[in-house]
């Protein structure tokens, strides 16, 4: 069942990565960029654990799922809510950092010591039992602050569609409306929760069964949450950035 679980997770993530891909290459929005980068991490990882949970893991097949899944993966969904909420300026000071930080991990986790029963199990490995500090940290670091960012936008785009409703402010920038964005973002920090969730329950109660269903509802809800971003705005949602327009305007 796990197997078949991460199968399932790979193929989700793998068609949301080409569909995210294309819509990239036909407006090159930065947050769409970013966003298929950490789908196709997100596809590489289920993949390495499909085939640990259906062949038996190896210390190879360990680091790929644990560098791409516990390390990369959530930072660089994070930079699409950066680009989408700050602005193309602070999202490529942002991923100038992450590109370093990502080559940094890559090389940690491609030669950091391994302990603990790896080779020939079928049930996943959890973090602390096979690495030391220094990949833990990075894991730690990087999916904590990534998280936080996921939820900070959902709230910050929460708080910008209250005040713009009440007719205090407008879109500063052309992208999502307000409440579109909110919607967004809230399905991207329900599914990184979702996620999170499921690494919990197998990392404490050893549940793999839990972990995979969790990455593939997930991802599910996540990419839920770039579907609402990438809709064309509707006659309705221009008349109202529009209308907020006009009120401002009149207020001032």
């Amino acid at each position: 069942m796990v197997a078949g679980l991460a199968f399932l997770a790979t193929a989700v993530a793998t068609l949301f990565a080409e569909a995210t891909f294309k819509r990239w290459r036909q407006g090159r929005r930065p947050h769409e960029a970013a966003w298929t980068v950490a789908l196709a991490l997100f596809a590489l990882a289920s993949a390495a654990l499909a085939t640990g949970a259906s062949t038996g893991w190896d210390r190879g097949v360990f680091r790929v799922f644990y560098l791409l899944g516990a390390v990369l993966n959530v930072p660089w969904l994070a930079l699409g809510t950066i680009y989408l909420l700050l602005g193309e300026r602070a999202g490529r000071r942002v991923r100038a950092v992450l590109v370093f930080v990502s080559g940094l991990a890559a090389g940690v986790l491609l030669t950091a010591p391994m302990s603990g029963k790896v080779v020939g199990s079928r049930t996943i490995p959890v973090g602390k039992d096979v690495f030391g500090v220094f990949p833990r940290v990075l894991a730690g670091v990087g999916s904590g602050l990534g998280a936080m960012v996921v939820f900070g936008g959902a709230v910050w785009s929460a708080v910008r569609f209250a005040r713009a409703a009440r007719g205090r402010m407008a879109s500063p920038r052309p992208g999502p409306p307000p409440g579109r964005m909110a919607a967004a973002n809230a399905l991207i920090a329900l599914g990184t929760l979702v996620l999170s969730g499921g690494g919990t329950l197998q990392g404490v109660l050893g549940h793999d069964e839990a972990f995979t269903t969790s990455l593939a509802a997930g991802i599910a809800v996540i990419y839920a949450g770039f579907l609402v971003a990438a809709r064309p705005a509707t006659a309705s949602n221009r008349q109202f950035v529009g209308d907020v327009t006009g009120l401002r305007a009149q207020a001032g």
